[in-house]
């Protein structure tokens, strides 16, 4: 557990130096140019995203954000509660291999070595982004649904007011018709 939490403490702060470090270069002021020169642009960086820290680099800050809690909650679970998580994360993984093997299948292509690589990161990266919106599509339909249930349930189990029964009317049974 040590080895894992030190690990994961050392991939947040890691980002974290990146990010304050980029900023403070960027707040720099690019003195001592010429005018009219022609600066080259820095050399284009291709994360290579078994690396770790290049795949922090690459995330939004927004899935940072994600990581941190996620790690934060992970550090709070017992192992009962990793253990299914873990078994979960196999099934998971199992289940995408097959429909990756399917898609490179069925799309008729013959890859190997690092292009069968970049096919199956690129199908998982969109098969992400996909679900993703999906999960937010659906967030957002049940949000506009939920007032509209909310009021049927009040009304159906609301119990009517004492000051409504009229005396003439038979009492009504409280008991739940089957």
């Amino acid at each position: 557990m040590g080895r894992r939490y030190a690990n994961i403490v050392g991939a947040i702060a890691t980002g974290a130096i990146l990010i304050i470090g980029s900023e403070s270069i960027q707040a720099q002021p690019q003195g001592g140019q010429r005018p009219n020169v022609r600066r080259m642009p820095p050399p284009r960086h291709v994360p290579n995203l078994n690396n770790p820290r290049d795949r922090w680099i690459a995330m939004p800050p927004e899935d940072r954000k994600i990581f941190q809690k996620n790690a934060e909650r992970w550090m709070k679970m017992g192992p009962e509660e990793r253990k299914v998580l873990r078994e979960r994360e196999q099934a998971y993984r199992a289940r995408v291999k097959l429909e990756v093997d399917a898609a490179l299948r069925d799309s008729g292509l013959r890859l190997e070595g690092e292009k069968r690589e970049q096919f199956e990161q690129r199908y998982l990266q969109e098969r992400r982004r996909i679900e993703y919106e999906l999960r937010q599509e659906t967030e957002a339909k049940r949000q506009q649904q939920l007032p509209a249930l909310q009021e049927r349930l009040k009304k159906e189990f609301q119990e009517p007011s004492p000051s409504v029964k009229s005396p003439s009317a038979p009492a009504a049974s409280t008991s739940p018709k089957k």
